[in-house]
C-alpha cells in the first residue's frame, strides 16, 4: 500500500498539466489583445508570455523531477493563482479577461478535489495581484472592447468544456469504483459465493416466496475438523478446500445469490421449489462431491456435515429457519460427521 501511494499521488500533475496549458494559453490570447490595444512595452509582453507559455512547462518539470510530485503540484497550483492575480493587474484590470482569469483559476482548484485548496489559493492570488499592481502603479482600465470580448470567447468556451469533460470522466471512474465496492460487499472474495449479509437478504426474500408458494429447503454446511486442517497442513491448504466447496456450491445453486459463506468454514445454500426427498438427495450429492473432489485434489481430503431444514409454518423469521438447520447440523456432527441430518417438522 505504501509503495503504491507515491505513484497514485503522482497522477495529480498529469491530470492538471493539460488544463494548465489550455487555461494559461487561452488567457494569453485574450491578454495579447489587451496589451496590443494598450500598446504595452516589451517588459509587460515578456511577463505575460512567461505566465501564458513558459510557466505551464516549468510547473510540469518541477513536478516530474520532484521526490514528492503530489506536494510539488499543490505548490504549482497555488502559484497558478498568484500568476492569475498578477495577470489581472498586468491587464490593468480589463474587466472581462480579469474576471475570467481569476474565476477559472479558482475553479481549477475546486476541480482538483483537494479539500480547501481554493481557499488556500486566495491569499496567493491576492499577493500576486498586489505585487504586480505595485509595479504598474495600480493602473486600472476596466473597459473591455469588442475585440477583447471576442478573444475571451475561447477561454470561456474551451476551458469550461474541458473541465466539464474531465469532471465527467472522474464521475465515471467513481461509478466504476462504486460498482466494484458493491460487488466486493456482495461476493466473498475467496470462495466466490455470496457474502453473509447479501445471502441473508436473498434468503429472506426466498423465505417470503416459500410462505406463499410452498416449498424450499435450507442447507447449513460445515467443513469437518477444519481447524485441524489449518493447524496441521496449513492455511493455504484450508483455503483450497474453501475454494473447492465454493465452486461446487455455485454449480448447485438454482439461481445466483442462494449459496453463501455464513462463517469461517460454514456455508449455507437455499434450495427453492423442492420437497424433502429432492432436498435430501441434493444434500447427499453435495456431501459426496466434496469428499471425491478433495480426495483427488492437491490438498488434503476433507468432508462436510450438512443440516437440512425445510420451510415450516413455525419459521416466523429467517433466524428460526437457520436455527432449525443449525440444530440438524449439530446432530450431523454428533453422529460422526460426513453425513446429512434433517430437522424434524
Amino acid at each position: 500500500m505504501a509503495a503504491r501511494a507515491p505513484r497514485r499521488m503522482s497522477r495529480l500533475p498529469r491530470r492538471v498539466y493539460p488544463f494548465r496549458v489550455l487555461g494559461m494559453g487561452l488567457a494569453g490570447i485574450a491578454s495579447a489583445v489587451v496589451l496590443y490595444e494598450r500598446q504595452a512595452g516589451w517588459p509587460t509582453w515578456g511577463w505575460m508570455l512567461v505566465i501564458a507559455l513558459a510557466w505551464p512547462q516549468l510547473a510540469w518539470l518541477r513536478s516530474r523531477r520532484s521526490r514528492d510530485p503530489h506536494r510539488t503540484e499543490v505548490g504549482n497550483l497555488l502559484m497558478d493563482s498568484a500568476l492569475a492575480g498578477s495577470l489581472a493587474a498586468l491587464l490593468h484590470f480589463n474587466l472581462l479577461p480579469s474576471v475570467l482569469v481569476l474565476t477559472l483559476a479558482t475553479v481549477d482548484k475546486i476541480s482538483t478535489g483537494l479539500p480547501r485548496l481554493w481557499l488556500r489559493s486566495l491569499p496567493w492570488m491576492l499577493g500576486g495581484l498586489l505585487i504586480t499592481s505595485l509595479a504598474t502603479g495600480f493602473a486600472a482600465a476596466p473597459h473591455t472592447s469588442m475585440a477583447v470580448i471576442v478573444a475571451c470567447l475561447p477561454m470561456m468556451i474551451l476551458h469550461t468544456i474541458g473541465v466539464a469533460l474531465a469532471s465527467q470522466d472522474l464521475v465515471q471512474q467513481i461509478r466504476g469504483k462504486n460498482r466494484q465496492l458493491d460487488l466486493l460487499s456482495r461476493i466473498d472474495g475467496l470462495t466466490g459465493v455470496t457474502s453473509r449479509r447479501h445471502w441473508q437478504q436473498q434468503a429472506e426474500a426466498l423465505l417470503a416466496e416459500a410462505r406463499v408458494h410452498g416449498r424450499a429447503a435450507l442447507l447449513m454446511i460445515d467443513i469437518d475438523r477444519f481447524k485441524d486442517i489449518n493447524d496441521h497442513v496449513g492455511h493455504a491448504a484450508g483455503d483450497e478446500i474453501l475454494r473447492a466447496l465454493g465452486e461446487i456450491l455455485l454449480q448447485l445453486q438454482a439461481r445466483p445469490g442462494l449459496a453463501g459463506r455464513y462463517g469461517g468454514d460454514e456455508f449455507a445454500l437455499v434450495v427453492p421449489d423442492v420437497d424433502h426427498a429432492a432436498a435430501a438427495a441434493l444434500a447427499e450429492r453435495l456431501r459426496a462431491t466434496v469428499a471425491v473432489r478433495t480426495a483427488g485434489g492437491p490438498g488434503p481430503e476433507a468432508t462436510i456435515s450438512i443440516g437440512l431444514a425445510m420451510v415450516d409454518t413455525a419459521h416466523r423469521s429467517l433466524r428460526d429457519w437457520i436455527e432449525a438447520a443449525d440444530a440438524a447440523l449439530y446432530r450431523a456432527k454428533g453422529a460422526g460427521r460426513n453425513c446429512v441430518e434433517t430437522s424434524p417438522g
